[in-house]
């Protein structure tokens, strides 16, 4: 009898301890762990960021272990995002990690045929003016550019593919504006272009190719008076009776169209500074097909009273100006969601030349 209750309170005690044992193995682990040996890149919401393998997360933070500060607890409050490292653009040739960013889509006013990632929209914020652009497709962006009085705006829209090869690109894109409230809205204008890159993030070239054109809306017209062509004669220094050959009708305004040819660049010249090189050589042509008549009128070299004049042929004008945009600059990124840059531009027209300094403030949001 003895030996059969000391039997049950052993199988009791063996029981609760195994039952025991069983319990706090399936209690259940807040922190699971991670077996995914990929590298990822943690972004805090103020900029800095930790590259390693994440060991856990409990949806409260995460648990991710560097090369330099070893296993470090993050809050899940302060991530702004968690990606994978991309190999063939976060890491430099020395090895070190360290992330293009969104800014490297594009160089001073033109751009290149990287996609602006989901999630890594921008804006800048010039001496001229504004412009913000968003990512719509991993493809496909859209932005828009006003100056500081709002008027004229634009809308902004590139699509950029990639090729067998990573380091060529290409791409096609658009600009279309208005004068807005400035001329009652009755200007408007557009550029298209289209666009191959050669490089990477960091370091490329773009070559692209494009058709502007412009109307300030005034439209309106008036009549001239064409004279006959011929020599008359003065008498007695009068001015001769010119006979009227017929009206034309001349237009006012500025209707532009003008094919452009772009050559742009950038490269790393240091851990945060980048080289930017832009250029755009604009043949301009006025459309309005008005016209010139050339007169001349010829004095007495002594007396200097009119001889005679000598009234040409009527010309139909398009004045064509060739405008040649020099940009060159640095740019400069403290962190992955701010940057600036500063560009001593240069334009040189037919005959004239005057500077376009410009300066850049580079928001990632």
């Amino acid at each position: 009898m003895k030996s059969t209750i000391f039997f049950r309170i052993c199988l009791m005690l063996t029981l609760g301890y195994f039952g025991s044992q069983s319990v706090f193995a399936q209690a259940p682990n807040t922190a699971t762990p991670l077996t995914d040996t990929t590298k990822y890149i943690v972004t805090k919401n103020d900029g800095n960021e930790f590259v390693g393998y994440i060991l856990s997360d409990d949806g409260r933070e995460v648990l991710i272990e560097t090369q330099m500060l070893g296993k470090v607890f993050i809050p899940k409050s302060d991530i702004k995002s968690i990606r994978k490292l991309d190999y063939s653009e976060d890491v430099q040739k020395d090895g070190e990690v360290n992330s293009p960013g969104v800014f490297t889509t594009r160089y001073q006013f033109t751009t290149n045929c990287f996609p602006i990632k989901k999630g890594e929209n921008y804006a800048m914020v010039n001496l001229y003016g504004p412009e913000v652009h968003f990512a719509v497709h991993k493809d496909f962006s859209v932005g828009v550019m006003s100056t500081w009085i709002g008027s004229p705006i634009a809308l902004a829209l590139k699509y950029t593919r990639g090729t067998a090869n990573p380091k060529i690109n290409y791409g096609v894109g658009a600009l279309l504006g208005t004068s807005g409230y400035l001329n009652s809205g009755r200007g408007r204008g557009g550029l298209y272009w289209g666009m191959v890159t050669y490089g990477d993030r960091r370091s490329n070239a773009t070559l692209s190719l494009g058709f502007g054109h412009f109307n300030d809306g005034n439209d309106y017209t008036y009549p001239v008076q064409i004279l006959t062509p011929g020599t008359y004669v003065s008498i007695n220094g009068e001015y001769p009776d010119i006979p009227i050959q017929g009206t034309t009708e001349f237009k006012s305004g500025v209707k532009l169209t003008a094919p452009i040819i772009g050559l742009a660049g950038q490269t790393k010249v240091g851990k945060k500074a980048s080289f930017i090189y832009d250029c755009m050589y604009v043949m301009a042509t006025n459309n309005t097909n008005n016209g010139t008549q050339n007169i001349e009128y010829q004095y007495d070299q002594n007396s200097w009273i009119l001889q005679q004049v000598v009234v040409g042929d009527w010309q139909v004008v398009n004045p064509q100006q060739n405008i040649l945009i020099i940009m060159p600059g640095m740019r400069f990124q403290r962190t992955e969601s701010k940057a600036f840059q500063i560009s001593l531009a240069g334009v040189i027209t037919d005959g004239n030349s005057f500077p376009l300094p410009m300066a850049s403030w580079f928001y990632k949001f």
